[in-house]
């Protein structure tokens, strides 16, 4: 029996403490602040995958598209869909089972038969004004359990953008040693996760190596030293 991918990027977390932070999320532009441990992250990621299986039937290996920019609730998405066994891709994609977006993106993949919409709203709020036939994440997702059971993954199961789940795995521990990246680490980033080789270096690197990430949106560059002394940070990219 193999984990999934998602089960072995949040196994050092977990494994450690896994009460203590491993996704803080800033956004400057609106002052917000979230912080998530390893156990609040994988509540949502337990939701994500409950919905995308229980109100979209989606089976393990369905290609789900995921145009959403750096932020925790993005990372939630992405541990579910991997949970449910989905292989996702980083851009628009007419083969796709499903699509989670946020409005500014929406017409990238309009096409397609299923859309889930995120607001990204730190409150919760649903996205206003939704045409007929899309789903809206943040409504539909918290009525899903925060547990699930997976199914044992296959290591060559498709997993982003035609990169097994070895492969990503693997990917994710070389970057992680690329950039120097070690258990405890607090790693401070601006980047954004725009396609697969910034997602694996933003976000699958920090787990893999069981650093916890500090996430800032719309950075204040005047607050960031402030910040990181703030946040005991360690390692910044």
């Amino acid at each position: 029996m193999h984990p999934t991918l998602t089960d072995a990027l949040t196994a050092p977390a977990m494994a450690t403490d896994p009460a203590a932070p491993l996704v803080t999320y800033y956004d400057d532009a609106t002052g917000e602040r979230i912080e998530l441990s390893a156990i609040t992250l994988m509540n949502w990621a337990a939701k994500t995958a409950n919905l995308v299986r229980d109100e979209f039937g989606l089976e393990p290996g369905a290609r789900v598209a995921v145009l959403l920019p750096a932020h925790w609730q993005t990372a939630a998405v992405l541990l579910g869909l991997w949970w449910a066994g989905a292989e996702v891709t980083p851009a628009p994609d007419p083969g796709a089972e499903l699509a989670l977006t946020t409005m500014e993106r929406f017409d990238d993949v309009a096409d397609l038969d299923e859309v889930a919409v995120l607001s990204l709203d730190a409150f919760g709020r649903p996205v206003p004004d939704l045409p007929a036939g899309v789903t809206d994440y943040a409504t539909s997702v918290r009525v899903h359990g925060d547990q699930y059971r997976p199914m044992p993954a296959s290591p060559t199961a498709p997993a982003l953008d035609g990169r097994c789940v070895e492969q990503v795995l693997a990917a994710a521990r070389e970057s992680a040693a690329r950039q120097q990246l070690v258990a405890g680490d607090r790693v401070l980033s601006t980047a954004d996760w725009h396609d697969v080789d910034a997602l694996v270096d933003g976000l699958l690197a920090p787990l893999a190596a069981g650093a916890s990430l500090v996430l800032v949106t719309n950075p204040d560059l005047g607050a960031l030293e402030r910040r990181a002394e703030m946040e005991k940070v360690t390692k910044r990219r």
